[in-house]
């Protein structure tokens, strides 16, 4: 469990450090809306009446509204008012148990001792404990001043806020006002049936069949398959291959298979022009070597008549 709280219980001359926590939780299967028609998430946004635009939460301010009249108040004037600023749980009476209806009890919190004060916190457990009482509190959480119950809950004390007196509603019915006779043998006969029914109360012998059963559908659509990828509903590309993802694969290939076979139908028909055009080329060339080779023999016939006049020199000398 996390810490939600820290401050110390206070009375008299005595000051035990503690740690509050929630005592309960909420068991409910968590459920979002979604579009029926695509499975898409369902948002909420925060329009402006007068503009109609979407307004940021930084930029909304909180407001009372009496009697057709509307009073804004800004962040500035709500922290002028008084806040969080005690950390102590201030006992103001001990009060017999019995005395503090059920129908009072809003939240619960379990309390635990800094490890320095545990005998102070021990001495106080059982002092409650042994009284029969329940110390009556005030104390300060999430900018709000709260009147709480402090009691004993088995090891460990138990800190549960109180509703406020006007916070609790009359029942106000014409039915009950005037209770019609009951004679005594309905009342003997009630009594009977109260006690074959009676019984010791074991909250783990209870079940939420309804939260059951949810998990259960919730579980057998999952094994089944009939789900949706989570990405999906908020508009996102699924990792998972889809069917139409499929489907383009295969008709991607034989695109491509296509496409390869007019490539090599294209390349075989490019390569015998090419085989042809070499053809021609082979042809012209011949020609052209033996003309090239005879302008050679010109030029040693050339080459060979100094020679001759160099040695007819050499003989008249």
């Amino acid at each position: 469990m996390r810490a939600i709280w820290t401050g110390a219980i206070t009375f008299g001359l005595v000051n035990v450090p503690v740690k509050l926590y929630s005592a309960t939780q909420d068991h409910d299967v968590s459920l979002h809306q979604v579009h029926d028609a695509d499975g898409g998430r369902i948002r909420y946004e925060r329009k402006c009446e007068v503009c109609g635009k979407a307004v940021a939460y930084s930029d909304i301010d909180k407001a009372y509204e009496e009697g057709g009249s509307t009073v804004v108040l800004t962040d500035e004037d709500l922290e002028s008012l008084p806040v969080e600023r005690s950390r102590e749980i201030e006992v103001v009476e001990f009060v017999p148990t019995e005395q503090i209806d059920p129908v009072r009890f809003d939240r619960s919190y379990f309390l635990e001792p800094d490890a320095d004060a545990a005998k102070a916190y021990a001495l106080l457990l059982e002092t409650l404990k042994e009284t029969d009482r329940t110390a009556v509190v005030q104390f300060s959480l999430r900018q709000k001043t709260r009147l709480g119950a402090l009691r004993s809950y088995g090891d460990v004390m138990m800190l549960q806020s109180l509703l406020w007196d006007d916070e609790v509603r009359e029942a106000d019915f014409d039915a009950v006002k005037k209770p019609p006779k009951v004679s005594d043998n309905e009342k003997k006969m009630a009594s009977s049936l109260v006690e074959n029914m009676s019984s010791d109360f074991d909250p783990a012998s209870f079940t939420d069949d309804y939260q059951e059963q949810l998990r259960t559908l919730v579980a057998a659509k999952l094994e089944q398959g009939d789900a949706l990828d989570t990405a999906a509903t908020f508009g996102e590309e699924s990792e998972a291959p889809e069917a139409g993802q499929v489907i383009d694969l295969v008709e991607a290939l034989r695109r491509s298979v296509e496409a390869n076979r007019q490539k090599r139908a294209g390349s075989s028909s490019s390569s015998s022009e090419k085989d042809d055009k070499e053809d021609e080329t082979k042809q012209k060339p011949a020609a052209k070597k033996s003309g090239t080779k005879k302008a050679p023999a010109k030029k040693a016939a050339a080459k060979k008549a100094p020679a001759a006049k160099k040695a007819a020199a050499k003989k008249s000398a």
